[in-house]
């Protein structure tokens, strides 16, 4: 028997080890350039949806989604922050008047846009 074959019909080549033909495969994975939401989302793969996560990571598009998935959240974040500002009148006359106040407010509302996005997103 042949130590290494290829296998045209899906473009892998294999070892023989033992009895058995193992595919080659390698984890092509660089340096994780993610953030925030995208280690979120790993995460959350990992333990919720384990045959997606092996996918992505045998498919070699692991860093690729997670990628996306941040600058998306954080694009998300930034935009409903700004739209809930808006509705509740948090306005930079407020942040002169009363700073703690307006620390306050933001605070808030950064952690509820953050909730959304993350609901929606991140753990879907």
């Amino acid at each position: 028997m042949k130590k290494h074959i290829y296998d045209e019909s899906n473009g892998l080549s294999y070892t023989l080890h033992g009895d058995y033909y193992l595919p080659d495969l390698a984890v092509n994975e660089g340096e994780p350039t993610y953030g925030k939401y995208g280690m979120l989302r790993k995460q959350f793969l990992k333990e919720h949806r384990p045959a997606r996560y092996q996918y992505l990571l045998m498919t070699g598009e692991l860093t690729a989604h997670l990628n996306r998935v941040d600058q998306e959240a954080r694009e998300q974040v930034e935009t409903l922050v700004k739209q809930i500002e808006e509705k509740q009148g948090v306005t930079e006359q407020l942040k002169m008047q009363d700073l703690m106040k307006w620390v306050g407010l933001i605070n808030n509302i950064k952690a509820c846009a953050e909730k959304i996005v993350l609901k929606e997103s991140v753990y879907m």
